[in-house]
């Protein structure tokens, strides 16, 4: 009896069987074709009447296919009734062979696909082989149903108490709010206005992470790739960009091989044209990396989001920004997940949002899908009186890893010549209120007195604490 025989039985005469196998059997692990159809049709049979059929029912829906000549119906119609289950064998050694007769079939499937792509019988991209490969060995039948709440107490608690692999910052207020860094599995958003600072924000970020010995994989649509390694190069070589551009070939090679020496870390500038590439795309430059490279990253940086395209949703007729953006987004976390690892990207504000100094979500540009589904959002504003003292404050959105009423807003130090940012004194939080936005200074008359200040305080926020502000 062979494997296809024994399957075939019993998934007429098994019903815990076949539930717990049908989802992982495909038709074309049967080579031969009347098995196929024999296998369709309990399939399709299943999904429509929640139930194993007989074999009469199978000899008749069969009969009532229209695209099957009459030599294959009576071929097919001898294989069902070949299938008598003599004997039950046991359960899990029948789960076992299965799969592994699964993993078998499809690993020989996508070696003879990878074939057919280097013999030029395939539109495919040889690129695609790795991720074909990698599908077919990846095939098993999962055991997991869920989490039993009571049953698996102990294993929550062990889940409480593991310490989490995070990507940290070298800020420490995004440390703190994000209990030690970015999480893996998640699509993290930076909003601001043009010109503001998305992708200083994001370069120094990568600069950090690199100095940290991890592989970061930074993929720009926006600028190219040597504008974005030229920020980089500012900020890990601590020159600003006029003098990174005087700099003689001997000092810069020098300075590149001390930060070499520092870091067993990887980065990679990947450019894109503008709005011509979704995660597809991004999936497949992984594969390539990991195949030419031997290069997997720890994290992504993506700049940014909103002029990604998306590879289920085709841009213009009739379909609008908020869903564009909300399928870019959500393809988006998918890859976070899918390759274990966080994406950091940004996105614009609307006009109004520009120039307001207390940015909310509702500014977020093109689509409310995005704050929606990310992770974890912050915004970034500046203001005349932030960018004298050469600071941006930071405005937490949305995140799922802490409180995000605590440190709702902080500032940090920015040098924008060096591409790079840095902690404050905590002296220089003292002017910010959780629960308003900042006192700005340029609305007040410095002249008028403490009490018209509450006065006009009270007026523009509400009733709050303005004790630690200093006028």
């Amino acid at each position: 009896m062979t494997t296809e025989n024994l399957i075939l039985e019993n998934l007429i005469y098994d019903e815990t069987y076949a539930r717990k196998t049908l989802p992982y059997i495909k038709p074309e692990y049967f080579s031969d074709a009347n098995e196929r159809i024999v296998f369709e049709q309990v399939r399709s049979y299943v999904n429509k009447y929640n139930g194993l059929p007989t074999k009469e029912a199978l000899i008749i829906e069969i009969d009532s296919q229209d695209n099957i000549s009459d030599k294959q119906y009576s071929d097919v119609k001898h294989r069902i009734s070949s299938l008598v289950q003599e004997e039950k064998p046991n359960t899990q050694w029948l789960s076992d062979t299965t799969e592994k007769w699964c993993q078998e079939k499809a690993l020989y499937n996508a070696i003879m696909d990878s074939i057919g792509i280097i013999d030029g019988k395939s539109d495919k991209d040889k690129g695609a082989i790795p991720e074909i490969l990698s599908d077919a060995l990846s095939v098993s039948f999962d055991p997991n149903v869920g989490h039993d709440f009571l049953e698996n107490a102990e294993e929550r608690y062990e889940f409480y108490h593991k310490k989490e692999e995070r990507i940290p910052f070298d800020l420490d207020y995004l440390n703190t709010i994000t209990k030690g860094g970015l999480p893996k599995k998640t699509l993290n958003i930076v909003l601001a206005g043009t010109g503001v600072g998305k992708s200083l924000f994001m370069c120094h970020c990568a600069a950090n992470n690199l100095m940290s010995g991890k592989n970061v994989l930074y993929i720009t649509m926006e600028m190219a790739e040597e504008m974005i390694s030229q920020r980089i190069d500012t900020n890990l070589l601590n020159v600003d960009v006029d003098s990174l551009l005087e700099l003689p070939r001997p000092m810069y090679e020098k300075k590149i091989a001390r930060v070499k020496n520092k870091t067993s870390g990887k980065l990679i500038v990947k450019e894109y044209p503008t709005a011509s590439a979704h995660v597809g795309h991004f999936r497949h430059l992984l594969n390539e990396l990991k195949l030419k490279k031997g290069f997997m990253p720890d994290v992504i940086y993506i700049d940014y989001l909103n002029i990604c395209s998306s590879s289920r949703v085709k841009a213009g007729g009739s379909v609008n920004s908020y869903t564009l953006v909300k399928a870019i987004a959500e393809e988006m976390r998918g890859l976070a997940v899918e390759f274990n690892l966080p994406i950091i990207s940004a996105t614009q504000t609307t006009r109004s949002g520009f120039s307001n100094s207390d940015v909310d979500l509702t500014d977020t540009s093109e689509s409310f899908g995005l704050p929606a589904t990310a992770d974890f959002m912050i915004a970034l504003i500046s203001t005349e009186e932030l960018q004298d003292l050469n600071q941006i404050m930071i405005k937490q959105l949305k995140n799922r890893y802490g409180d995000p009423s605590t440190n709702k807003r902080f500032v940090i130090g920015v040098d924008r010549s060096k591409m790079k940012l840095y902690d404050v004194e905590d002296s220089a939080q003292q002017g910010i209120v959780d629960s308003g936005p900042v006192f700005d200074k340029s609305e007040y008359d410095s002249r008028s007195s403490e009490n018209d200040m509450m006065k006009w305080s009270t007026k523009k926020f509400g009733k709050r604490d303005f004790s630690a502000i200093n006028v």
